[in-house]
């Protein structure tokens, strides 16, 4: 299930004030990078900011953060939070390309044998997915979406999100630890039953809690492509099958 889609970075800063354009008494002209780094980290010191970038649009900085990005200018006299830049002459969205290109990951480090391995056609390409069990969402992508896709190799990796569901974690060990997993997985995909037995083993949802800490999941489902890119939510198979193609090239 997704979270909110806010971060909560943007939710400290639009707690008090109205959404889309944030307004502050101007503080004294700040002239860099730096300078526009410092002036919101002394303002909003329980954030972390990640970069500061000046655009080449109207004289905005853009700040990324808490998996986002919001503007200024550089006398850090508003903040625009939740906002889209886009280019008028070839109608690209700045932001969410600069988003794909801020939140890449190294695909090739993640520890895919903490991930349930299912082989769909030759397997050529591959697509990592972050789970949880009781997602609606991700049940959703599983039997309408992913379904429709093949010669791909997916990765699930299990990630129950305790506070929206009690008894996934629960769920998750008794499909990891089935004598086929795979077949446990699909099985609770497809017909919503889990294994009647299961052996004791080495779960490795806590490692998968820490490796989503780190690359920034916080939803479900989450889906990351062999160049790093990353989809969030239960997207059309046209729209996979589109970055699944251009991640190979």
């Amino acid at each position: 299930m997704k979270k909110s889609f806010l971060s909560s970075s943007l939710r400290l800063i639009a707690s008090s004030v109205l959404p889309g354009v944030l307004l502050f008494s101007a503080l004294s002209s700040v002239a860099d990078e730096a300078s526009v780094k410092k002036a919101l980290e002394a303002a909003y010191p329980k954030i972390k900011v990640d970069s500061v970038t000046k655009t080449s649009y109207a004289g905005l900085y853009e700040i990324f953060m808490g998996g986002q990005i919001i503007y200024t200018d550089e006398k850090f006299s508003f903040l625009i939070a939740e906002g889209r830049l886009v280019d008028p002459k070839t109608k690209k969205d700045i932001t969410g390309e600069r988003l794909d290109e801020l939140t890449k990951i190294d695909f090739n480090s993640l520890p895919l044998d903490q991930a349930i391995k299912v082989v769909k056609g030759n397997g050529a390409r591959k697509l990592v997915v972050f789970s949880d069990v009781d997602c609606p969402f991700c049940k959703r992508l599983e039997q309408n979406e992913l379904t429709k896709i093949n010669d791909v190799t997916i990765y699930t990796f299990l990630y129950p999100i305790e506070q929206l569901h009690p008894d996934a974690a629960n769920k998750s060990r008794s499909i990891w630890c089935a004598s086929n997993r795979v077949k446990a997985w699909q099985e609770w995909i497809f017909n919503n039953k889990l294994p009647t037995s299961t052996a004791k083993c080495e779960v490795p949802l806590e490692k998968v809690g820490e490796l989503a800490h780190k690359i920034g999941v916080n939803s479900t489902p989450t889906m990351f492509f062999e160049n790093g890119k990353r989809m969030l939510g239960a997207q059309p198979a046209d729209e996979i099958e589109k970055s699944l193609q251009t991640a190979k090239k």
